[in-house]
C-alpha cells in the first residue's frame, strides 16, 4: 500500500488559487483512491516492528559494542576449542561466554547449540538469555536463530575462524567452503542442515556418499513422454526448455536429490531444488571462462536455503542468484547465467511439449522414489530459522519471483495470479506480464521471456528485501 505525504504549502491568496489547490488534491485523492483499489496494485513493505513467522514481535535486540575481544572471551575461546577438540562438552566456555556481556558471542553460542547433545542444550539456552537478556519459548535452536537473523548482531572478530573450526570437528570435509578470508559468505547465516556434504567427483551411478549427505544425481537417464505412465498425471514436475528441447524433472525425484546436472538442448545445466524454499533453479554450466563447475549440495544452510558448491573450484555458489561468493570464482566475479523453471503437473506439461523427456522411473540408478518423500514434514510451516519475516504475505505462500526490466525484484502471489489469469484478468507489475503456460506461469517484458523462479514467500522476500508484491 502506498502512504501519500502532502507537501507544505504557504497560505494561498484569493479564492481562485484556493479552488485550485482544492482540484489538484481531489485529482491526487481520485487517483489514490484508484491505485489501493486496482487489483495490481503494488505493495511495497513498510517500516514496521520485527515480526517472526507467527508475525509476533521479536524482544528487542541487545546493545552491542564495536571492538576486540576481550581477554575473558579469549580465554573462553580457548578452552571450548580445547574440549570440542578431546570430544568434551565446553560447559565452563558456555558459561563464560554466558556472563561475557559481549552479544556479538550469541552467534557462537547458537553454533554450540546445534553441535550441543539434548542434555546440554538446557547450559546453552541459559547462557544465550544472560547475555542477550531476552528469554527463548520451548524450541531453542528455531527461536535462538530467528532471533539472532531479526536483530542482526554484527558477527564477533574472527567468527569465520571460530565457525570454521567448530564445524570442521564434525566435517572435515568443509575445509574448502571456509578457505576463502575474502568470501562474501555470511558466516552468521549459515548453519548445518543435518547432513554431510556430497564431495563424490561422479555421481552417474548412484553410488551414496560414505557417511550420508543429499546425493547430487549427474546426467541422469531419461525416457520419452510415452514412456512416462508410470509417473501420475497430477504429480508436480519441473519443466525446463533449452533450444527448443524440454524436459520435465518430477519432485519426488528433485527432493530426493536436491541436485541435478544435466544435459539439455545441448547445453550443461546445474539443477538445484532447496526442499525448504520450495525453489528450483536452472543455471547454464557450460561456457563459464575458466571453469566447467559441477554442482553440489554441501549439507549447510545459509537462512533456510541450501547452500551448494562448486565441487571443481570449491567455491561457494548462491543459490538463489548463481552468483560465486567464494574461492577462485567469487575472484573471477562468475555469476552463472540462469534459466525458468516452471513449476506445473506432469499431464499440463505433457499436453504442452508432447516431445517432452522425463526422467526415467529409477533415475537411471535403480532406485525407487516414493510419491511423497517428505511425508508432509513443512506442513507447520519453517523447521529451520527465517528471522524476521515480511508480513504481506505468510511465510509459506507460494510466489514467483522475477527482477524487472528496471533491476526492480517482482513477486506474484502464484495463487492469486492463476485465478486473475483463469478469469481473463491481466497480471502485471513494473513492466513485467505474467502468463499461465503448460499449466505454470512465466513472466515476460516487452514480449521477452524473463527468468522466474517459484518459491515461498520468506524466502524470496529474504534474499530479495524491498521486493514489489502482485496481489489481486
Amino acid at each position: 500500500m502506498f502512504n501519500t505525504h502532502p507537501a507544505h504549502h504557504g497560505v494561498a491568496t484569493g479564492c481562485l488559487h484556493q479552488r485550485r489547490w482544492a482540484w489538484l488534491a481531489g485529482v491526487l485523492l481520485l487517483f489514490f483512491v484508484a491505485l489501493v483499489q486496482s487489483p495490481a496494485a503494488a505493495q511495497t513493505r513498510q517500516p514496521a516492528p520485527l515480526l517472526d513467522k507467527n508475525r509476533q514481535p521479536f524482544p528487542p535486540a541487545p546493545a552491542v559494542k564495536d571492538g576486540p575481544l576481550s581477554p575473558a572471551v579469549k580465554r573462553a575461546l580457548a578452552l571450548a576449542s580445547a574440549d570440542w577438540k578431546d570430544y568434551r562438552f565446553p560447559q565452563a566456555a558456555v558459561r563464560a561466554l554466558g556472563a561475557s556481556r559481549d552479544p556479538r558471542m550469541a552467534w557462537y553460542l547458537f553454533d554450540v547449540l546445534r553441535f550441543a547433545s539434548s542434555g546440554r542444550q538446557l547450559e546453552v539456552v541459559r547462557a544465550f538469555e544472560q547475555l542477550t537478556g531476552a528469554s527463548l519459548p520451548p524450541d531453542p535452536h528455531t527461536a535462538m536463530g530467528d532471533r539472532l537473523l531479526a536483530w542482526n548482531l554484527p558477527a564477533p572478530p574472527g567468527y569465520r575462524e571460530m565457525k570454521r573450526d567448530l564445524y570442521l570437528l564434525i566435517e572435515p570435509r568443509w575445509a574448502p567452503l571456509f578457505a576463502d578470508a575474502e568470501s562474501a559468505v555470511d558466516w552468521r547465516h549459515v548453519g548445518w542442515g543435518g547432513v554431510y556434504i556430497d564431495d563424490r567427483p561422479d555421481a552417474t551411478a548412484g553410488q551414496p556418499c560414505p557417511r550420508g549427505c543429499i546425493p547430487a544425481l549427474d546426467q541422469p537417464k531419461v525416457t520419452p513422454a510415452s514412456e512416462g505412465g508410470w509417473y501420475p498425471a497430477d504429480a508436480v514436475v519441473f519443466g525446463v526448455v533449452v533450444n527448443g528441447q524440454a524436459r520435465a524433472y518430477p519432485k519426488p525425484m528433485m527432493e530426493i536429490h536436491e541436485m541435478v546436472n544435466d544435459t539439455l538442448g545441448g547445453r550443461q545445466l546445474g539443477i538445484p531444488y532447496c526442499t525448504l524454499c520450495l525453489s528450483a533453479q536452472a543455471y547454464f554450466t557450460d561456457r563459464v571462462p575458466g571453469f566447467a563447475p559441477l554442482l553440489r549440495t554441501s549439507g549447510l544452510l545459509s537462512r533456510s536455503n541450501k547452500l551448494m558448491y562448486d565441487l571443481r573450484s570449491g567455491s561457494v555458489i548462491d543459490t538463489f542468484t548463481g552468483k560465486a561468493l567464494s574461492g577462485p570464482m567469487r575472484k573471477a566475479g562468475v555469476t552463472l547465467e540462469q534459466t525458468t523453471v516452471v513449476v506445473t503437473t506432469w499431464g499440463a506439461w505433457r499436453a504442452a511439449h508432447p516431445m517432452t523427456t522425463l526422467l526415467a522411473q529409477d533415475g537411471g540408478i535403480g532406485r525407487s522414489y516414493p510419491l511423497d518423500p517428505l511425508g508432509g514434514r513443512d506442513a507447520q510451516g519453517p523447521i529451520f530459522p527465517v528471522g524476521d519475516v515480511d508480513p504481506r504475505l505468510p511465510v509459506h505462500e507460494v510466489v514467483l519471483g522475477v527482477t524487472g526490466p528496471q533491476g526492480q525484484a517482482l513477486a506474484f502471489a502464484r495463487a492469486a495470479a492463476q485465478l486473475a489469469l483463469a478469469a481473463g484478468e491481466p497480471v502485471g507489475l513494473g513492466g513485467v506480464e505474467v502468463r499461465n503456460e503448460a499449466g505454470g506461469l512465466r513472466a515476460f517484458a516487452g514480449g521477452q521471456e524473463l527468468t522466474a523462479q517459484q518459491s515461498f514467500w520468506f524466502a524470496w522476500s529474504q534474499f530479495k528485501p524491498g521486493t514489489l508484491l502482485w496481489q489481486r
